[in-house]
């Protein structure tokens, strides 16, 4: 038992690292790349990244990782929110030595290409759900009103970033990115639907009287 039990975990955490890695590789190798700058690669390669932590960020707060107890994986769920916010600020300071215009236009929501302000959107849902969890012990919130308004801009995060990505036509390759949201997606609905959050409202709306 013990055997297939650690073989699973392999096999778990090996898909897990090659979903990670094939897109930010494909990305890597695209012919889009040739003759850019540094600058410019880097923004893409970050965008990636990012979109490849939001599929680790549901999955550390279900406790779905083997080897990862629920304490240690909200914990690296921390550190990994943390990296996303690094690499959203990488994407969007890239962005912005590479054409300053376009990111002033993007974020006044003002650009003319529609996956900006999905882009926009989800920059400014990452950063306040960073800032509610930094403030998490000085705001007194119910434990319960703070996980609705996290869970609501996580939720907003994936579908804007989702949107975002498919909408650019960018180095990522179609299947690769097709695959990498749908399973952020997947992912992001599968925790909300297991959340104990959820039952409990279910049971304080079964709990109210009928209106008279």
């Amino acid at each position: 038992m013990t055997g297939a039990r650690s073989l699973r975990a392999v096999v778990i955490w090996a898909a897990l690292a090659a979903v990670l890695a094939v897109p930010l590789a494909v990305a890597a190798r695209s012919p889009l790349l040739a003759w850019r700058d540094p600058v410019y690669i880097a923004a893409g390669l970050a965008g990636v990244v990012a979109l490849g932590l939001l599929l680790l960020q549901p999955l550390l707060a279900g406790g779905y990782l083997p080897g990862l107890r629920m304490r240690l994986g909200r914990r690296v769920h921390a550190w990994v929110g943390a990296g996303l916010v690094a690499a959203l600020a990488v994407h969007i300071g890239a962005l912005w030595l590479t054409s300053p215009p376009d990111v002033v236009d993007a974020l006044l929501l003002r650009s003319p290409t529609p996956f900006s302000a999905w882009g926009v959107i989800a920059t400014w849902a990452v950063l306040t759900s960073a800032l509610l969890a930094v403030l998490r012990g000085r705001l007194r919130w119910r434990l319960m009103v703070w996980r609705l308004c996290h869970i609501g801009l996580a939720l907003v995060i994936v579908l804007s970033s989702v949107v975002h990505a498919m909408l650019i036509d960018g180095t990522m390759g179609l299947m690769s990115k097709v695959a990498l949201s749908a399973l952020v997606v997947a992912a992001a609905v599968k925790v909300v639907i297991d959340l104990p959050l959820i039952g409990k409202m279910h049971r304080r709306v079964d709990r109210q009287p009928p209106p008279a």
